[in-house]
């Protein structure tokens, strides 16, 4: 236990509070996050999936219902619109230019109140709202798509401008409250929905797009968190492998360090001492036996060494 006491330590400890956090954070909220927004538009993908090929209902079915998994469906409606309740819901784009979302107010058969999204209409010079034909008087038969309410965005209240009442929203609470008409919220499995026109439809302009089957990278962004979560332990680990093998190389250095002889040093007397300081003669070098004799230099030792030291 005593190896893993630097565990203790303020940096580790530290460490070990951000990685335990980090992976806390992985499982119990990124990643369920990413997967949830997965699970949802995949549901969402199939049941448009679904009611491609679905035939429409009445939407009184609907509205008797309990309101899972509504949105989406195709449905019919009898009745006729409601005289002066056009609302505009600003900031929309029609094929990349600002538009205008047309809603109006479509009284039932059975005397019940919806609101029904026309469709978009480009605005004029992308700043104001052009003039909206009325819809068709009289009885109308309506094929349309459950939505579900946007909700209200609190900082951007309704205002009328060109004439219009417009809101920022499709919201059908909030549109009730525009007009002063009592309407009747579909059930969703959010909040109370409305009908989004099909093309073709009386009084329908450009309807909105339904939008691509595509799951997204949800599923992928939650399996990345579900990654980091695991990593992230095992990195710290690691460091602390690590750190245990580091100071094991340390403990088996330190003993042959202490084992090594030390050099033999001069003392500072020695170091000091004048004879220490003066350089020793060197010896003269004595003539060895096999080196050769001296070359005679004058004229009579070299004929006294070719003749043998006599003369005739």
């Amino acid at each position: 236990m005593r190896r893993l006491g630097f565990l203790l330590r303020p940096s580790w400890v530290i460490l070990a509070a951000v990685v335990a956090g980090f992976a806390y954070l992985c499982f119990t909220v990124l990643a369920p996050w990413q997967l949830g927004k997965n699970t949802s538009t995949s549901e969402r993908n199939q049941r448009i999936a679904d009611s491609v090929e679905a035939a429409p209902v009445d939407i009184t079915t609907i509205l008797a219902g309990p309101g899972k998994d509504t949105e989406w469906h195709r449905v019919t409606a009898n009745g006729s619109y409601v005289p002066d309740s056009t609302v505009l819901v600003r900031l929309r784009h029609l094929d990349g230019a600002p538009a205008y979302s047309v809603l109006a107010a479509f009284r039932l058969d059975d005397g019940r109140t919806l609101l029904v999204d026309r469709g978009q209409i480009a605005a004029i010079n992308g700043t104001r709202a052009p003039e909206i034909p009325a819809p068709p008087t009289g009885p109308q038969h309506l094929e349309a798509r459950v939505r579900a309410s946007e909700g209200i965005i609190e900082s951007k209240p309704p205002m009328t401008e060109d004439g219009y009442r417009q809101v920022y929203s499709t919201d059908t609470e909030q549109v009730a409250t525009v007009l002063g008409l009592p309407l009747t919220p579909i059930p969703t499995d959010g909040r109370g929905g409305y009908l989004q026109l099909d093309p073709g439809q009386p009084g329908a302009f450009t309807p909105v797009a339904l939008p691509q089957l595509d799951a997204g990278p949800y599923l992928s962004y939650g399996l990345q968190w579900l990654a980091f979560g695991i990593m992230a332990p095992l990195g710290l680990g690691y460091f602390v492998y690590a750190e245990l093998r580091a100071r094991r190389r340390e403990r088996a250095a330190a003993p042959a360090e202490s084992a090594a002889p030390d050099e033999p040093k001069p003392s500072i007397a020695q170091a000091t001492s004048p004879e220490a300081s003066e350089p020793r003669p060197t010896p003269a070098a004595e003539p060895s036996a096999s080196a050769p004799a001296p070359k005679p230099t004058s004229n009579e030792a070299r004929l006294a060494d070719r003749y043998g030291g006599t003369r005739r």
